[in-house]
């Protein structure tokens, strides 16, 4: 019997699978494990506290694993995949490949077949394929300066959109929006009591991915900004998919390329899906959203393919 492990590791989880031939035997999930994000100690952690649980939940050894499969952001730079490989390494014997989060996403979507993959988590991408095997992506650039749509994108926006609304006389002054549903969320995530706190937490490099589900719970809760973020980032993913369909497709394929989205933004937020679907279908009438998918499946199935080509 041979056995197989898939790993989706990301900026807030990292989501191990464990399955042999045919059968998925565990899933579980752990702390986040993007290097890149939080650091090598943290990410060793999170993927041996991942890949020790999921074979424990599937009575099997590390030992016994025959190919794994590791999708993570900025695999294609050797610093992140070499160490990566050399955490997993430390528990499992096996073959150990690692390939970007994209890559992942892909298989689960559409196997080897062409399509167009939205990933929203902690950061964000679109990736597709043609039938030729020609790939293209937008977006995924870094928290910095890119990942449009993502949580850390969210937090961001709904912060910079609490201020321009103070800013725009929407909210009439500071102690106003200290009473707004978003500010009461984020005092609790950030430990901030006034809005010269937030402004002082917002500049001091923090965890704006952190702020994804204040922002879910002031929308919930009737506030004024957050709805307007939550709109504005599933236009924004649409914009990135949209960007990857043109560069792949004609205009009519384009039209009905498959789509698909993963991640934990559109899993929580209805809002980004909502808008998301609206712009897409404004933009190419005839796409076909498929599903959303969990990327870990893609990691699993990928470990398999490979583990039988060996």
């Amino acid at each position: 019997m041979s056995y197989y492990l898939g790993i989706d590791g990301g900026g807030s989880k990292t989501t191990c699978a464990v399955g042999d031939e045919t059968a998925l035997l565990a899933t579980v999930t752990t702390g986040p494990s993007n290097i890149i994000r939080v650091g090598e100690p943290r990410a060793r952690e999170s993927l041996h506290e991942a890949i020790s649980q999921a074979c424990a939940a599937a009575h099997i050894d590390p030992a016994q694993i025959t190919q794994a499969c590791i999708g993570v952001a900025g695999a294609a730079r050797e610093e992140v995949s070499g160490a990566v490989r050399k955490i997993v390494a430390d528990l499992i014997p096996g073959k150990i490949e690692v390939v970007g989060d994209m890559e992942i996403a892909m298989e689960a979507a559409f196997g080897e077949g062409p399509g167009v993959i939205v990933i929203a988590g902690t950061g964000s991408i679109a990736y597709g394929r043609d039938a030729q095997g020609r790939t293209a992506r937008a977006g995924g650039w870094g928290f910095a300066v890119s990942d449009e749509g993502s949580a850390h994108w969210i937090g961001r926006a709904a912060v910079a959109g609490l201020l321009r609304a103070i800013d725009d006389g929407e909210i009439a002054d500071r102690s106003m929006a200290e009473t707004t549903p978003f500010f009461r969320a984020l005092r609790e995530t950030w430990n901030v009591r006034s809005i010269d706190e937030l402004v002082s937490k917002s500049n001091s490099n923090p965890d704006f991915a952190a702020l994804f589900p204040a922002v879910l719970a002031a929308a919930d809760a009737g506030d004024a900004v957050a709805p307007r973020v939550l709109a504005l980032a599933g236009a924004k993913l649409a914009h990135l998919a949209g960007i990857v369909a043109r560069r792949l497709f004609d205009a009519t394929d384009a039209s009905s390329a498959s789509l698909a989205i993963a991640g934990g933004v559109f899993r929580h937020a209805a809002t980004v899906r909502e808008s998301f679907q609206s712009a897409i279908c404004e933009e190419h009438p005839g796409v076909q959203l498929n599903r959303q998918v969990e990327p870990v499946h893609g990691a699993l199935q990928h470990a398999r393919k490979t583990g039988c080509e060996r």
